[in-house]
């Protein structure tokens, strides 16, 4: 028995609702960014890098929020085409730092065109984008704070 009261209601949990936006506009990203050779999670590795670099594996994870376990591989496939380097940090050789070369800096400026093209494939307000960005980042924010060592 469902009602429009009905607390378990598919239609109102917000767990289906976030999974089923993220996988589509998740979607919406692949064929925007396989000419430039990556995945949507790469991506997420490659923004990390372009706002700053070398970072450790470890505070790429805590920036991207993820395991270091589920990172490595990515990062391997990024040094495989060319587009970062892994070296023990000279600082501190228990880290493991990553950076971007040459060609993985070349390729931002390829980059810079994915947020416009994904904004045309939504069709949807670029305003609206953005207030529904910055809503999810305050709710992130307050359920998941960045860690100390991703700022």
């Amino acid at each position: 028995m469902t009602t429009g009261t009905d607390l378990l209601a598919l239609d109102r949990q917000l767990c289906y609702a976030l999974a089923v936006a993220s996988r589509s506009v998740i979607g919406v990203y692949k064929p925007i960014l396989e000419p430039l050779g990556l995945t949507h999670p790469q991506y997420l590795v490659m923004l990390a890098l372009w706002e700053r670099e070398p970072r450790s594996l470890g505070d790429l994870a805590a920036a991207l929020r993820l395991e270091p376990a589920t990172l490595s591989p990515l990062v391997k496939r990024l040094e495989a085409a060319g587009l970062v380097t892994r070296a023990r940090s000279a600082s501190d050789e228990r880290q493991l730092a990553v950076q971007l070369t040459p060609e993985g800096r070349r390729l931002r400026d390829r980059a810079e065109q994915v947020p416009s093209q994904v904004v045309e494939a939504l069709g949807v307000d670029v305003e609206e984008l953005l207030e529904l960005q910055a809503r999810l980042t305050a709710i992130i924010g307050r359920i998941a704070p960045v860690p100390a060592s991703a700022s």
